[in-house]
């Protein structure tokens, strides 16, 4: 795992858009935490097989992580990346990403964290194969959430998306102290209300997708928009990528890395997350 970080305002973002590529690139699964300061930043990197009860490793996971934070002195969590390997295979008649969701809000319940309102930003994706990964940034500073007026927050969605919740804000504005704030915005896709939309078409997906992004970045305040946006972009198909670069282009989303991953529900084809200091 990469971290760079000389100075919050240049540095991070520089770290941030390494996390994804290095993370499913090169997985260390040999069950440790890893962990790495930077100043008052402390990054974690944590790849556990599974062993086929996917609700249970994401809830060790997940202990593992709260009991390092603690032990750093209980820095804020405002950023984790999670990558789950079949994510949409089938585990004792549920979903894995649905296990997957139950063992990670019990592991928030249990440290006393904030699983629902207050959750920090996130992102799932799937990998075909290799282990269960996380990665999370952590730091001492004061923040906020940010929910998408067009989407119901997803620690609301209803149980039709499985019997547990997701834990995760779409955004989170971190101060970073001389009037500066980052924004971490998790990843986003074309979903309105609770509901996906536009099923089996890239191009309105991604139409879609931008949409909330801007709505995320509005909500956030007036100091932030989309065209900031250090971005990550997640396709299903990489061949997609003909299709959905010119409309980010056109949108003037700045791209900092085109990966392949699994998205959380089967007929979502691209999801985008960011990051933005203003």
């Amino acid at each position: 795992m990469t971290s760079t970080v000389a100075e919050p305002a240049v540095g991070l973002p520089q770290a941030l858009h390494r996390v994804a590529v290095d993370a499913l690139a090169a997985p260390v699964p040999d069950g440790r935490l890893h962990l790495q300061r930077d100043g008052a930043w402390l990054w974690g990197a944590l790849d556990v097989d599974d062993g086929g009860d996917l609700e249970a490793a994401a809830h060790a996971a997940y202990g593992q992580v709260f009991a390092a934070l603690r032990d750093a002195g209980a820095p804020r969590l405002l950023r984790l990346w999670n990558y789950l390997p079949r994510i949409h295979d089938d585990e004792a008649g549920l979903e894995r990403y649905r296990r997957f969701n139950a063992g990670r809000q019990r592991a928030f319940i249990e440290a006393g964290a904030s699983a629902f309102e207050g959750a920090p930003a996130a992102c799932a994706l799937g990998r075909r194969g290799g282990p269960l990964g996380l990665r999370f940034l952590a730091a001492p500073l004061a923040t906020r959430t940010v929910e998408n007026p067009r989407q119901v927050p997803a620690w609301r969605y209803d149980t039709r998306f499985g019997p547990k919740s997701p834990s995760f804000s779409r955004a989170l504005v971190a101060e970073l102290g001389a009037g500066r704030e980052l924004l971490l915005v998790s990843g986003t896709a074309s979903i309105a209300g609770q509901e996906s939309l536009h099923h089996g078409d890239v191009a309105a997906q991604t139409q879609e997708t931008l949409v909330n992004l801007r709505a995320v970045c509005s909500a956030a305040g007036a100091r932030f928009d989309v065209r900031q946006l250090q971005s990550t972009v997640y396709l299903r198909d990489l061949h997609d990528r003909g299709a959905v670069q010119p409309l980010l282009e056109a949108a003037g989303l700045p791209v900092v890395a085109w990966l392949q991953a699994d998205v959380c529900r089967r007929e979502l084809l691209v999801e985008i997350e960011g990051h933005a200091v203003a």
